[in-house]
């Protein structure tokens, strides 16, 4: 199906014309194994060296503490599994409530099939995380805290540098989940102070299939995937050249481009929020007001249902979703809006609307009226 603007960016977006030309000799020509000891594998372990060092270059970290895995999923696995059984001092890890269901599943696997506990720090309304809750959950016996650095539902942005130090200060390492604010916001791991941070191809220009993990080098990381110790025994299987050529190519489109487009998509998407309040009785807003994502901005429609709204819009030519593509099939409320405070039945009329640098203010308003009328249809008001 063709549509006439998409606004499902959150969920996956194209491959970039530059990032599949970088990637297509190493779908042909040289198509090589990494490990192989001839010509052709060689080539390819070059290429494949010279993607880790530009993903380090992009996360501001030595390429030596890049693991390319299959996407933001297994990064995330890797980072929590991994970093919880590799070294623990305890366990117990800290979280929150509204963590990607890679993040929340994989506790959810230490909890059930190794004996740990876990503490989920409560989120305000907003979405975001008090640092004086954060602190307050830590423990002697933590192992492990992991808050997304942006939520992939609503937005909201985490204070991620200030809850990292808060972490250090009690000798616990500190993962983000950095797969929807990649292409957004700034992802130095420096900066971030973090030990581990997760990125998705897909979000970013490139195709699925890619993601890294940064994993500082003094952790001791159990492997999430055995076999042949490839990524310096981190996880097995032979890599993903074209894809990680393709990561590469995004992070260095990122690098040039990320401040103008964040800068512009939030204009535009602060001109939107306020068109579709005004438009829409009863629109709400959900997430940090401010503290949010460039390209991205949720609401809950009381009175209608969401599934149905989003069909009013792709009538109209609007492709946007309910939330998180991960969960998509499921017929319960979001658990990132039952967190925030929302009771399921308003929880069930929220839609997201997330955008790539190519849409503009003005395509987004001309998008307002439509949900307005999208809204109206569906919960009878409409003459």
């Amino acid at each position: 199906m063709t549509s006439s603007l998409y606004l499902d960016a959150a969920a996956t977006s194209a491959v970039r014309r530059d990032v599949l030309e970088a990637m297509w000799p190493y779908l042909t020509g040289d198509f090589g194994n990494p490990s192989s000891h001839h010509a052709v594998g060689e080539s390819a372990a070059r290429a494949l060296a010279d993607a880790r060092a530009t993903v380090a270059e992009w996360l501001g970290c030595r390429a030596s503490e890049i693991v390319f895995t299959s996407g933001g999923t297994e990064a995330d696995n890797l980072a929590i599994k991994g970093i919880a059984l590799g070294a623990p001092r305890g366990k117990h890890i800290v979280t929150t409530p509204i963590e990607h269901e890679a993040v929340l599943a994989s506790v959810d696997h230490l909890v059930r099939l190794h004996g740990f506990e876990v503490s989920l720090v409560p989120v305000g309304r907003d979405g975001m995380v008090s640092p004086a809750d954060f602190a307050a959950a830590l423990r002697p016996d933590t192992t492990l805290a992991s808050v997304m650095l942006a939520n992939n539902e609503v937005g909201t942005v985490q204070p991620v540098a200030e809850l990292a130090a808060l972490a250090h200060e009690h000798g616990v390492p500190f993962h983000t989940d950095a797969v929807q604010a990649a292409g957004w916001l700034p992802l130095d791991v420096r900066e971030l102070g973090v030990d581990a941070l997760s990125v998705s191809g897909h979000k970013i220009g490139a195709p699925k299939g890619i993601g890294a993990l940064f994993a500082r080098g003094r952790l001791a990381l159990e492997p999430v995937v055995h076999g042949g110790g490839q990524e310096r025994g981190r996880r097995s299987g032979t890599e993903n050249v074209a894809g990680a050529v393709a990561l590469a190519a995004a992070a260095r489109l990122s690098m040039r481009d990320r401040e103008a487009n964040a800068a512009r998509a939030s204009a535009a998407r602060d001109a939107f929020v306020a068109a579709v309040v005004a438009a829409t009785p009863g629109a709400q807003l959900t997430g940090h007001p401010s503290e949010r994502l460039p390209g991205s901005a949720s609401f809950v429609f009381p009175g209608t249902n969401g599934e149905t709204v989003l069909l009013e819009l792709e009538r109209r030519g609007i492709v946007s979703s309910s939330g998180s593509a991960c969960a998509a099939g499921s017929e319960d409320a979001s658990h990132v809006l039952l967190a925030l405070g929302y009771d399921e039945d308003i929880a069930r009329t929220a839609v997201r609307f997330s955008w790539g640098a190519d849409v503009t203010e003005a395509d987004l308003l001309t998008v307002a009226p439509a949900v307005a009328d999208a809204v109206r249809e569906v919960s009878g008001l409409a003459s």
